[in-house]
């Protein structure tokens, strides 16, 4: 679980970057979050759009994605979301002590 702290770390971190993952009409699947694990391995930080035509709930989306990938919400902004997972193999972003 992430302090208020991290979060805004986090979300500071990622705001210059560009999603690059889309749910659309077809909504959150297995394969989906496949991919989105294995760039959180390789880039630990990351935002993912929702597009307007997902007829899902977006907080429902975000925790999905969330959930289907072991990963942390950091926020949800929107129709974008943004998730961290702490690399196992190379590790970049050091987060703030709990202090």
């Amino acid at each position: 679980m992430l302090t208020g702290k991290q979060k805004r770390f986090l979300r500071s971190e990622a705001h210059h970057l560009t999603p690059i993952f889309q749910v659309g009409k077809g909504g959150v699947n297995d394969h989906m979050l496949k991919q989105i694990s294995e760039a959180l391995e390789v880039r630990e930080l990351l935002k993912v759009s929702i597009l307007t035509n997902n007829e899902d709930d977006k907080n429902d989306v975000a925790n999905k994605l969330a959930k289907g990938t072991k990963s942390e919400l950091v926020q949800l902004i929107g129709l974008t979301v943004v998730l961290y997972k702490p690399s196992k193999e190379n590790k970049k972003i050091v987060l703030p002590t709990k202090g």
